[in-house]
């Protein structure tokens, strides 16, 4: 009877190392031609197979500790290009991912703004800063921890 308590306990306390997750991401690019397609786009990790989902796309790995989508902004300011989504540039995007938002859209501003953008994470406006910028995912065997974003600034409303 001992050594079945010492097994269901041991079988207990390793089951968050079998912890699998998974976060679906649907969202909507939009082109300058005024086009929108839809398509999805998340991550998943089964640690009983040692797989990471990015997209529709499995990889036998063990589970990284983060995944960055990469925005980059063409020559003359007007569009972006983002591998995961489309094959050509863009001109924005609306992504659900997870309890997140993430919406990267066209604006006019009485100050300058770097190609006219706004990217918002969950509601929170942020300018482009540079050309390429980054939404990093960081993940744990329970799922995603947090979202980050690099070379942005936070809008404080001062060019609007």
């Amino acid at each position: 009877m001992k050594k079945f308590f010492i097994g269901a306990f041991l079988f207990f306390v390793s089951l968050p190392s079998f912890a699998e997750f998974e976060l679906p991401g649907k969202g909507v690019i939009r082109y300058s031609t005024g086009v929108e397609k839809p398509f999805n786009f998340g991550f998943a990790w089964s640690p009983v197979e040692d797989k990471f989902t990015i997209g529709s796309k499995a990889y036998n790995m063990d589970l990284p500790e983060s995944y960055s989508v990469a925005i980059t902004l063409s020559k003359d300011d007007s569009q972006v290009w983002v591998q995961e989504f489309a094959q050509s540039f863009i001109e924005g995007f609306d992504w659900e991912i997870g309890d997140h938002k993430i919406i990267l859209r066209k604006a006019t501003f009485a100050q300058p703004v770097k190609g006219n953008y706004v990217l918002s994470l969950d509601g929170v406006d942020y300018f482009l800063m540079k050309n390429n910028i980054s939404i990093t995912f960081n993940f744990e065997h329970r799922g995603l921890t947090s979202v980050h974003l690099e070379g942005v600034t936070k809008d404080m409303g001062t060019k609007r």
